[in-house]
């Protein structure tokens, strides 16, 4: 058969992620991986979970395997409330979709907003995931710089003097891939041309919560609605896959009434709602009042896992390369003193046996060859001390 053409034309250019592909060698044996942003499984809260999902089937086994709301239950999304206050993000469920994983909630959003040859602006370097989601809905994708004060803002306001764009998509707190945070001060400017050149922002918050230190930036979405009292241009999604378990696959999005009914309606043929075991599970969790030491848990775990793995490449490659030091999140962003092809050079450490990911896949345009993301949040404190002696060694 001749399958010519029967692919849509927009599935031409798509990508498989780079990640995924990386972490089938992860799983070869003797590999450390420092490549996938994966939660590390010891630091679930197994008893709380096993607790949640014994409720869930014994308590309400009628919401549990029945279909549910488009939105998500109700009750979850009262609670997603409650989590988000904290953030300072003040909403109502009726605000919410909760949804399987942020990344949908990408995709969702992204297939309702964004037309054909659209403009959307990411940092560069940015999350590969989002740049899959806006290739899909054949955005027409550009990117500013970012700093060791996140998104360079200054670069953004020079491209709206001659460009229209349609929205931003931006991780301002702990970014993946650099870690950064994005400052105040250009918080509050990227707000400001949203609301000047109406143009959305697409705030992702997976890592808010993975904070290292008490200081706290406001969300993009807490700024709005403090300086002109409404969030009608800003879209905050988050997740439930960093700060309890991804194996649930929840996240949630929050927006706008003009668009929350229109992404509903996608939803709804893309897979009615997300699994209401799941949403019974986590509304479960919820209620036992765990997430809270839960996510000192794991912040003091990924504290202590980042201050060794930054410290061993200081030590033993400081001189061949730099980073910033993440203040929160799961990655660290390093890039060589010198020119370096990073994706040739992980042939060389995949002898070695250790894996990470070449920056060159978080860039839309222009990439930076001589970049690299590692991952702190999986490999225990043995596994770091090997994995940084294997990368000098491929040196």
């Amino acid at each position: 058969m001749n399958t010519e053409g029967l692919l849509a034309a927009r599935m031409v250019r798509l990508k498989s992620s780079a990640i995924r592909e990386l972490l089938k060698h992860s799983k070869m044996e003797g590999v450390i991986s420092l490549a996938g942003g994966i939660p590390s499984s010891a630091l679930f809260d197994f008893d709380g979970l096993r607790e949640a999902t014994q409720l869930a089937i014994t308590e309400q086994p009628e919401h549990a395997f029945q279909y549910g709301l488009t939105e998500g239950s109700y009750t979850l999304r009262e609670r997603i409330t409650e989590l988000c206050q904290e953030r300072g993000v003040v909403a109502n469920p009726d605000d919410i979709v909760v949804t399987a994983g942020s990344q949908q909630a990408l995709d969702l959003v992204m297939r309702a907003v964004v037309n054909p040859e659209d403009i959307f602006v990411v940092e560069r370097p940015t999350y590969l995931a989002a740049l899959q989601t806006l290739e899909l809905a054949e955005a027409n994708i550009l990117s500013v710089g970012t700093d060791g004060d996140g998104m360079i803002v200054d670069e953004l306001a020079e491209l709206l003097k001659t460009r229209k764009i349609k929205g931003v998509y931006l991780v301002p707190t702990f970014g993946n891939p650099s870690g950064v945070t994005l400052s105040r001060a250009r918080r509050e400017q990227l707000v400001q041309l949203a609301s000047k050149h109406e143009f959305l922002i697409v705030e992702d918050d997976p890592y808010g919560e993975l904070r290292f230190t008490d200081e706290r930036q406001p969300t993009l979405f807490e700024l709005s609605k403090a300086l002109f009292g409404h969030a009608d241009n800003i879209i905050y999604t988050s997740t439930f896959s960093k700060i309890l378990a991804p194996g649930l696959r929840l996240g949630w999005v929050i927006m706008p009434d003009w668009l929350l009914h229109k992404v509903a309606i996608i939803k709804q043929a893309a897979d009615l709602h997300a699994s209401a075991l799941s949403q019974s599970i986590a509304e479960c969790y919820l209620g036992l009042g765990r997430l809270p030491a839960q996510i000192e848990t794991i912040r003091a775990a990924y504290k202590k896992k980042c201050q060794i793995l930054a410290e061993l490449l200081e030590r033993e490659l400081g001189d061949v390369l730099t980073f910033e030091y993440p203040k929160g999140g799961m990655f660290l962003w390093a890039r060589f003193r010198e020119p370096r092809n990073c994706a040739e050079w992980m042939k060389k450490t995949l002898e070695q046996g250790v894996v990470f990911v070449p920056g060159e896949f978080f860039y839309a345009d222009n990439p930076d060859h001589s970049t690299f993301r590692l991952s702190f949040a999986t490999a225990t404190e043995e596994q770091m001390h090997e994995a940084v002696a294997r990368l000098k060694r491929a040196l």
